[in-house]
């Protein structure tokens, strides 16, 4: 998998990458929520880690990363396939799959570059390895700068994810 394009390299990450790929998770949440930059816990970074550890072993899971060789990982991209869970998707011969793009990031100053497209190219297509028919994936609907790069290639809203604090529904459950 492992290929060189303008300085850079697209591999499938290492365990040795995990410290990086957590902090880019880090900068992602950040990026979406608007907050402003802080380190995580101890506690949240070692299970971050393990998660994304837990990947390596999965052959349904991939993360690819951009290496440049002068400043280290510069981006990643996360995708698993998974079977759906939709039973009438499965009533069929053939097995309904769905690949699954969780989470894609490139450092501010590496934007641009085509970074973001070897990235994807390399997630599709172990997707279609895997038999996913379809890719799904979540973001932020302030994240006007994914939802640009996600509607460019195609994706569009198919549903609603909501959000609340359970304390504010039990209020509002009470005055019912």
């Amino acid at each position: 998998m492992a290929k060189n394009t303008n300085h850079f390299t697209y591999r499938k990450a290492k365990v040795k990458d995990l410290p990086v790929l957590v902090d880019f998770l880090a900068k992602l949440a950040l990026h979406v929520s608007g907050g402003t930059p802080q380190e995580l816990k101890k506690r949240e970074f070692n299970r971050l880690k393990n998660a994304l550890k837990d990947t390596f072993a999965d052959e349904d899971k991939l993360i690819v990363v951009a290496d440049r060789l002068d400043s280290g990982l510069v981006g990643m991209g996360y995708i698993h396939v998974w079977r759906s869970s939709d039973i009438w998707e499965q009533a069929g011969e053939v097995e309904y799959r769905s690949g699954v793009i969780d989470d894609v990031w490139v450092e501010p100053d590496y934007r641009g570059m085509g970074i973001f497209t070897a990235i994807l190219r390399d997630l599709v297509t172990f997707a279609e390895k895997r038999g996913a028919q379809e890719l799904i994936l979540e973001y932020s609907t302030s994240n006007k700068e994914a939802e640009a790069a996600w509607s460019k290639l195609g994706f569009k809203p198919t549903g609603v994810r909501a959000a609340a604090f359970t304390s504010h529904v039990n209020e509002a459950l009470r005055k019912r």
